[in-house]
Order: C-alpha cells, then structure tokens, then sequence
C-alpha cells in the first residue's frame, strides 16, 4: 500500500481550519480514531493570528503553542517547546490511529521540525494523512511529500468522504 495523503490549501486559511475542524468531529462522531491536530476557529472570537491553540485528536484537548505577546508588539512567536510537546502526544497516539490530520504545513515542518516524523510515521505505516497547507508553503509541501500527495476542496463534505473511505481500509504495519 503506497503512501496516501492529502492536503487541503484554501487562501483562507480560516476555512482551512474550519474544514479540517469539522471533519475530525465527524470523524470522532462516526467512531474513525484519528491521531494529529486541528485549530479550531471559533466565530465568536476575534481571531488574533498569531495566538495559535491546536485540538489535539482524539480527544480535542486544547493545547496553546503561542508565547503571549506584549500589547503593541506585532510579528507572530510561535513557542517551539509547546509545539514539540504537542508533537510527542500525537507520536504516542499514532499508533492506535486510523488516521492522522495536521492542522498546517507551514515554517516549522518545512525546515524539517513540528509534525514532519508523524507524517512520515503515518505514510510507512500506511495510515491516511490529511494536511492543512497554507498557500506560502504550498511548494515546500510539495517537495516534502515529493510530489506523491494530492490535492482536496476546502469542502467539509468531500474531505470527510475522502476520510471515511481511506480510513475504511485497514492500516498495514
């Protein structure tokens, strides 16, 4: 079984978020274990982007990856040993997963760090991947994934279709 993974690339990357959001609690509803994250976009709030909280799947569990910025300061500060801690619970729930969903592919995994090893995890053990990519970082993606991954609509319906039918198809270790 070769690797399947898919991405998602919205110039909104609210809807990104949104979509992927809202496949993994269908998912969880239809009873598919995932492993990953997603940012949840919640409408009621102003959306600050450089305040990053990510779900960690299964289970939602929040988990903020930001440092607090000073009021004023601009420019985004990304808190690494957040985003690695968040990294080593989704390697511990891989495992167990049917598959697995990283909220974005953005500065972090392109130089090689955040969840690049869960990907590649998910790929030799032949789980599902489904990635959210920001535009910027559509070309580095692509060279990661060296061409093998393939595009989907940001479409709740169709990624959770897509989901649904490759996480039917057990996982070959």
């Amino acid at each position: 079984m070769g690797m399947d993974i898919r991405y998602v690339c919205s110039d909104d990357e609210r809807r990104t978020d949104a979509v992927l959001t809202g496949v993994a609690e269908r998912a969880a509803h239809a009873g598919i274990g995932l492993a990953g994250t997603v940012q949840p976009v919640d409408p009621d709030l102003a959306q600050e982007k450089c305040h990053i909280v990510l779900a960690l799947l299964p289970d939602g569990a929040r988990h903020d990856i930001s440092f607090p910025l000073q009021p004023g300061v601009t420019g985004c500060r990304l808190d690494a040993g957040a985003l690695e801690q968040a990294v080593l619970v989704v390697h511990e729930r891989l495992p167990g997963a049917q598959g697995l969903v990283v909220n974005k592919f953005g500065k972090q995994e392109a130089a090689g760090r955040g969840l690049v090893t869960a990907i590649g995890d998910a790929c030799a053990r032949g789980i599902p991947v489904l990635v959210g990519v920001s535009p910027a970082w559509l070309d580095a993606f692509l060279a990661f994934s060296d061409g093998q991954a393939q595009p989907l609509p940001a479409d709740e319906e169709r990624v959770f279709a897509w989901l649904r039918d490759a996480c039917s198809h057990p996982a070959t270790a």
